[in-house]
């Protein structure tokens, strides 16, 4: 596997970039996400990336960090969506946005990537759930920081207070953030989580 390439950024099109390393110049498809990234034509570029081979030959696929290419990597095993699907889906949402819709069941936001129905949706939702059980992400610390999902109290509590917080009327990605944005809830049943968690949001 090639975990990464790091080398001179010499061009883009609107689906990928070129990367020279060693005299070759390396076409990577990317996620929109990367673009922002980038440094000015000629300047050191690093990229992680994921290699795929299909029947007609290999696709290297890039990221801006480990965490992007690992939830592509998630992506592309799920039932019928692909590379294209995963990368699209990435450029529309953040991993850190990801995370939330999928682990708060978030159909809606998931299905409103483009090429992303709500049939596919409901596919990302219950295969990825699973795999993104122990992890969140704690808000605006950083794509990086990956707080573990059972700290605290009890999941069930946790569970409670957002189907409540939804049946209120908020959206169920904002009231799973609401609840992970409390940190330590021991002690706490889900009344109280629940009148912590709304006053994130009111």
């Amino acid at each position: 596997m090639i975990a990464y390439i790091k080398g001179k950024y010499t061009g883009k099109t609107p689906n990928s970039v070129i990367v020279e390393q060693q005299g070759l110049g390396i076409e990577i498809q990317v996620p929109q996400t990367v673009f922002p990234e980038l440094p000015p034509v000629g300047g050191e570029v690093k990229i992680y990336t994921c290699l795929r081979w299909t029947d007609d030959g290999p696709s290297l696929y890039g990221f801006a960090g480990k965490d992007e290419r690992e939830i592509f990597q998630m992506l592309i095993g799920v039932s019928g969506l692909g590379p294209k699907g995963a990368l699209a889906l990435l450029s529309f949402l953040s991993t850190d946005e990801l995370r939330f819709a999928v682990l708060s069941e978030d159909e809606k936001k998931i299905s409103k990537a483009p090429g992303i129905g709500p049939k596919t949706a409901r596919r990302i939702i219950l295969e990825l759930k699973d795999k993104l059980k122990i992890e969140s992400t704690q808000p605006d610390a950083g794509s990086d920081v990956i707080l573990p999902a059972d700290s605290g109290n009890g999941p069930d509590e946790r569970s409670d207070a957002i189907e409540a917080m939804v049946a209120l009327g908020f959206g169920s990605t904002d009231a799973y953030r609401a609840v992970q944005s409390l940190g330590d809830l021991t002690g706490m049943n889900s009344e109280q989580i629940l009148k912590a968690a709304m006053k994130k949001l009111v």
